[in-house]
């Protein structure tokens, strides 16, 4: 703890960073409460959501969320790469749809690795109304992850809220999670990733200029600006479908390097069927539905002009 029996609590630059953090999302009124990095939102984090919503309605409570970012992991151990399923705005963007009543992001550092369970667990109950708190079995909290379950059950009597915790989302072969999301795309398997997501994985982001390779080939494409630590997919070409500005567009999309071509630089690119617009800056949403094959090399343009011209016809009977 960060203060002795019987003293009053004196906060410390972090823990007031935290405050200001949630008082800046929190809606008023007291709060059921989730905590979590919650990337992708997928099945899992959705069932949550909703079985949080349904339990503070029955005690007349707020819902609420707190979401972490970056992700811990990269932050305690540097060394691992992450990948993310989805931006920070669209993963608030996705958990504000649930109908919770707010969503509060709070910067993890090095520094907030350090709070103790019972400091976080006292900012949650005063500075977002916690009067119950829902996670999963396995979640932990705090400093050397001591705030397991239990320990913030006892806690919550201490400070005055409660600890329900959930059971994981099951499939047949297994919990539904971010790892197995990122494992099914790493894979190429979109239905898998469909499935854990319960809906089809998407890139969004604007359009940019690109070297026009595609258009001199005569299959214009929309490349894609993305960051470099968005989870994508194997490399390859995937049947696809894109929003713009409201508007929905059937299409393939090539994820890669373009050997044929020696290219060096990863991009995504998609062509969309029947489309003829110049849509530059737009920002545009590319669901991946379909793997239809691996990148490959080929022996020059006409060769790559054929096997696209195969694609699109795999694309149209995907659709027709």
């Amino acid at each position: 703890m960060l203060y002795g029996p019987g003293e009053p609590r004196r906060d410390n630059p972090i823990t007031l960073l935290i405050r200001e953090e949630l008082r800046a999302a929190v809606t008023p009124g007291e709060h059921a409460l989730t905590i979590g990095v919650f990337d992708g939102v997928h099945r899992g984090h959705q069932m949550l959501v909703g079985q949080l919503r349904e339990e503070a309605a029955k005690r007349g409570l707020g819902s609420g969320l707190v979401t972490f970012h970056p992700h811990p992991v990269s932050v305690l151990r540097p060394d691992v790469e992450i990948s993310y399923l989805t931006s920070l705005e669209t993963r608030v963007e996705r958990l504000r749809a649930t109908g919770l009543d707010f969503v509060a992001v709070v910067q993890f550092t090095s520094e907030l690795a350090q709070v103790s369970a019972e400091d976080f667990a006292r900012v949650l109950h005063e500075d977002a109304g916690m009067r119950l708190l829902m996670v999963g079995q396995d979640f932990a909290l705090g400093r050397n992850r001591e705030g397991t379950v239990d320990r913030l059950a006892e806690i919550g009597k201490d400070v005055g809220f409660d600890v329900q915790p959930i059971e994981l989302l099951p499939l047949e072969d297994g919990a539904v999670s971010s790892t197995r999301v990122r494992n099914a795309l790493a894979d190429g398997k979109m239905e898998e990733a469909t499935q854990l997501l319960g809906r089809p994985y998407s890139l969004r982001g604007p359009v940019v200029q690109g070297d026009q390779r595609g258009r001199t080939i005569g299959f214009p494409t929309l490349n894609l600006g993305f960051s470099a630590d968005l989870a994508l997919p194997s490399y390859g070409v995937y049947v696809s479908r894109t929003e713009i500005d409201g508007e929905q567009f059937e299409g393939c999309t090539n994820i890669g390097v373009r050997p044929t071509f020696d290219g060096a630089r990863l991009m995504v690119e998609t062509h969309l069927l029947d489309f003829d617009r110049d849509v530059y800056g737009s920002v545009i949403t590319v669901e991946l539905l379909e793997r239809l094959r691996p990148e490959q090399r080929f022996d020059g343009p006409d060769a790559l002009i054929a096997q696209i011209g195969r694609d699109l016809e795999a694309t149209r009977a995907y659709f027709a």
